[in-house]
């Protein structure tokens, strides 16, 4: 599947650092290959669950509670809310933005 994660990471910070969006793109690495993998749907409890535990907990090493990351997962979610679609790779960019851990990607 290919695909320009830059593009749909810039809509939402324009200034977006590409050598993280490749970071974040090599940190999915096969969950990209299909589509419905390479999304994030907001209205399934278990897949936000999965995100809260293997991104923000495992990958950046958080030890916020699941209340606070699970809000922090549903303002992506809000801020991207126009878009019928959700991008895995934007998400987590967008959450590692959010915590100050873009440097994990760089």
């Amino acid at each position: 599947m290919a695909e320009d994660w830059a593009v749909d990471v810039k809509k939402y910070v324009p200034n977006a650092d590409d050598k993280v969006i490749a970071g974040i793109v090599k940190y999915c690495g096969i969950a990209l290959q299909s589509r419905d993998a390479s999304l994030v749907s907001f209205t399934d409890k278990a897949e936000l669950a999965r995100v809260r535990d293997n991104f923000p907990k495992k990958k950046l090493g958080l030890t916020a509670s699941d209340g606070e990351l699970d809000k922090a997962i549903a303002e992506v979610g809000d801020k991207m809310k126009a878009d019928r679609t959700r991008n895995r790779v934007t998400v987590y960019y967008l959450l590692a933005q959010r915590f100050g851990k873009l440097s994990t990607f760089a």
